[in-house]
């Protein structure tokens, strides 16, 4: 398709030769410096990325928190992602692609940042931090997909979505959480059995 959207991806290969793993692993700096080395990423169709379990594409994945509450919502039938939809997640975020591209600026910043603000408000003074990154080789979705996690602390509950696939947003205390965690995606199952750790 002509205009189709070209996401950043690396090789599974590398991620192999880094260190493989299933779940989160909380030593990041490691494999974000080797991954976001230019010649070691590339764009490739979003189409081909999807189906093909040798390229690993790169997933800012915010996880926001007001004092002890996170912000959770259910994926709508407008989602890019069709394998997800209906499913509850505590994770906001989505592709890099060509467009974040430019040699005066970090790729992946500029993209998370751009992914963050085109789904949802945030208050001023919101902080966030890369705490984890997650990969799931369980199952299609996150075989295609490794997870850069980032906690998002807000100073207010002020939180409101811009995307139109976003449904039943809000906080929800970690009670709350724990009794939907059967409806939550997986990549949030594995940041909530964690999140102690993450949000330390």
């Amino acid at each position: 398709m002509k205009n189709e959207e070209h996401v950043l991806v690396v090789e599974r290969r590398l991620l192999d030769e880094l260190g493989s793993f299933q779940g989160l692993q909380f030593d990041t700096d490691g494999y974000i410096a080797q991954l976001l080395k230019p010649e070691n990423y590339s764009f490739v169709a979003r189409s081909l990325a999807e189906d093909d379990p040798s390229l690993k594409q790169l997933i800012p994945y915010f996880i926001i928190r007001h004092d002890s509450s996170i912000w959770c919502y259910v994926r709508g039938k407008a989602s890019g992602e069709e394998r997800l939809v209906s499913k509850m997640s505590i994770g906001i975020g989505g592709h890099i692609n060509n467009e974040d591209l430019d040699l005066f600026e970090n790729i992946y910043s500029r993209g998370a940042d751009r992914e963050l603000h085109e789904e949802v408000n945030v208050p001023e003074g919101s902080r966030n931090r890369i705490v984890a990154l997650l990969n799931d080789d369980s199952n299609d979705v996150g075989k295609v997909h490794l997870g850069v996690v980032h906690v998002l602390d807000c100073p207010s509950a002020e939180v409101s979505r811009r995307e139109s696939a976003i449904a039943d947003a809000g906080f929800r205390t970690v009670e709350e959480l724990r009794t939907m965690r059967d409806r939550l995606e997986t990549w949030s199952q594995i940041c909530f059995d964690q999140l102690e750790a993450l949000t330390a």
